[in-house]
């Protein structure tokens, strides 16, 4: 498959996956024709644990900033961080003229951007009614039901056709929120559309998703339930609906609430900004819930994936200055886990099982929480709501867009109007026809801290060695004058072995390094390169063969001359 080059005919659609495509979030998508190019989305993927001291992954520029010249506008489907985390980081590399985003995102993103003190005066809300035209594109937005207010699909009509992104969405026939615009889906559909790109995240399971107002009123008989007891409760702050019904089924208890963790205390503050949430009344300080009896307090946090520094992690820990967890709690999770989080998600239970306290998750009681994305009878109807020629299922792991595929292809799709495609895969759409023409880089961009994209596989491999194996350190002054070492090396490690309980290895491996050294000193000519190779190549393997392990090891030589002089000044 060829590399995408500049100077071919523009003349065909180009669309291609920054992110999104073999992953559960990431999402980024291009529609470029000729001399314009819109981006749908820009978000983050949360690391998996092997990615130690990554904070998170983001899309590859490299596409964008090689056709920087053709960005018209980054337009964003909602709020969550999978859509939009990514777009501080893209704004210190690219220029976007203008950033369309509906009325929930816009302050969210203004907060990411003051917080990075990164000045940005192109950020445009719109509604469903908002219509873009640029030279090639028309765009036009539908409503969706999702798990945050103000999600949309778009519509990009191009000269070779209409192309539909859904963003993430389900079919909610009871919403806390707004109905999702059907009639507008089949208005589109009817009108004629050349691509569908649809949220694949449920396409492996079976039926209708969950009402949110279902989950609605399975939270109210768990508080009418647990009454005498103080709940602990742990969601995702951007659902905002979800935390509008928390407000009113506490302000119905008599109960007051206490927040926990920086982003449920954004996403309220904007919930409250938007008029979501009216009774700020209802809010008290951790200080305050403190004073109060068990059964009239709330607690409203963070850490619903388990995550190690969320406020219920450090709950279930005990290592919370505020809050210590009483026999009688009780906690609710009102939420699933993300694929990769499952595994911290059940050590945060257990550990509150641990400690005596009642907890409500989804494997417990079922409708504690409800997905925000379509099942397959969803998928199935939005697919013919839109009635697509080509259809490219997007956000998922690959298993799932392969299901969605299959779903297409079961509604009488043929087989080969279906595209499962990798990030960076380029699908060309002609007037009468699509293909896969190319590909461009898309590689996942590890944040860390403030360092962008210097973290590479070779610093997360050494990171992994010495999160399992640990490091050793070889000490040693040598006298380049006499060719002689001053005294016999010095081995320091960490997280390789204790050094008091296992002094004759430790011996062992100094005397070994003795050896390499002075061997190496005899020859001729020699450098200290190749004495710390040498050093690293031969106690590698003699640590191997007595231990198994492979901790990092690093020489550190130094000559007494240069001792001497830096002594001397």
């Amino acid at each position: 498959m060829k590399l995408f080059n500049n100077n071919e005919d523009n003349q065909d659609v180009k669309v291609v996956a920054l992110g999104g495509l073999g992953e559960v979030g990431k999402n980024m998508y291009v529609i470029m024709y000729s001399s314009e190019l819109v981006i749908i989305d820009c978000g983050v993927m949360f690391p998996e644990s092997e990615l130690l001291g990554i904070d998170y992954v983001i899309p590859d520029y490299t596409f964008l900033k090689k056709n920087q010249e053709k960005i018209k506008a980054l337009i964003i489907t909602h709020g969550h961080e999978d859509h939009i985390g990514s777009i501080p980081f893209l704004l210190q590399s690219i220029n976007i003229p203008t950033i369309y985003a509906p009325n929930q995102a816009v302050p969210l993103i203004r907060k990411k951007l003051e917080e990075r003190k990164i000045p940005f005066r192109g950020l445009v809300s719109y509604t469903e009614k908002t219509k873009i035209r640029t030279k090639f594109f028309n765009i036009e937005f539908f409503a969706t039901n999702h798990s945050i207010p103000d999600s949309h699909g778009v519509v990009v009509d191009t000269p070779n056709g209409a192309i539909v992104e859904t963003g993430d969405f389900k079919f909610d026939m009871t919403p806390i929120g707004p109905f999702a615009n059907i009639h507008k889906m089949a208005h589109i559909g009817s009108k004629g559309v050349k691509l569908l790109m649809s949220d694949s995240t449920n396409a492996l399971s079976e039926g209708f998703s969950l009402s949110e107002s279902k989950v609605d009123e399975t939270l109210s008989e768990i508080f009418d339930k647990e009454k005498n007891s103080r709940i602990i409760l742990a969601t995702f702050a951007s659902n905002i609906y979800r935390l509008k019904h928390i407000v009113e089924t506490c302000r119905k208890n008599n109960r007051k609430i206490a927040l926990f963790g920086r982003s449920m205390e954004t996403s309220i503050e904007i919930a409250i900004e938007g008029g979501y949430i009216k009774d700020k009344s209802i809010f008290v300080t951790p200080e305050q819930a403190k004073k109060l009896p068990p059964n009239k307090i709330t607690l409203l946090c963070t850490g619903s994936q388990g995550e190690a520094l969320a406020a219920l992690s450090r709950i279930a820990n005990g290592s919370h200055k505020l809050i210590k967890l009483l026999p009688t709690d009780v906690v609710i999770f009102s939420s699933s886990p993300i694929p990769g989080n499952g595994l911290s998600v059940s050590r945060v239970i257990n550990k509150l099982y641990l400690q005596g306290v009642k907890v409500y998750n989804n494997s417990n009681y079922e409708e504690v929480h409800a997905s925000g994305h379509a099942k397959e009878e969803e998928l199935k109807l939005m697919l013919r709501l839109i009635k697509p020629k080509y259809f490219m299922p997007v956000h998922g792991e690959f298993r799932m867009l392969r299901r969605h595929a299959d779903i297409a292809i079961e509604l009488g799709m043929p087989r080969e109007n279906t595209f499962v495609m990798e990030n960076g895969d380029i699908l060309s759409i002609t007037k009468d026809k699509a293909f896969v023409s190319g590909k461009t880089i898309a590689q996942d961009i590890y944040v860390d801290g403030n360092r962008i994209g210097d973290i590479g596989n070779l610093v997360i491999k050494d990171r992994k060695i010495m999160s399992s194996d640990g490091i050793l350190v070889i000490l040693a002054i040598i006298d380049s004058s006499s060719k002689s070492l001053i005294n016999k090396p010095i081995v320091t490690t960490r997280g390789f072995v204790l050094v008091n309980e296992n002094a004759d290895l430790i011996k062992k491996i100094e005397e070994n390094a003795n050896n390499i050294i002075i061997n190496n000193l005899k020859d001729k000519i020699y450098n200290y390169n190749d004495i710390k190779y040498a050093l690293v190549s031969g106690i590698s393997s003699f640590i191997k063969d007595e231990t198994g392990r492979n901790p990092i090891i690093i020489p550190m030589l130094t000559d007494i001359k240069d001792t001497i002089k830096t002594t001397i000044k």
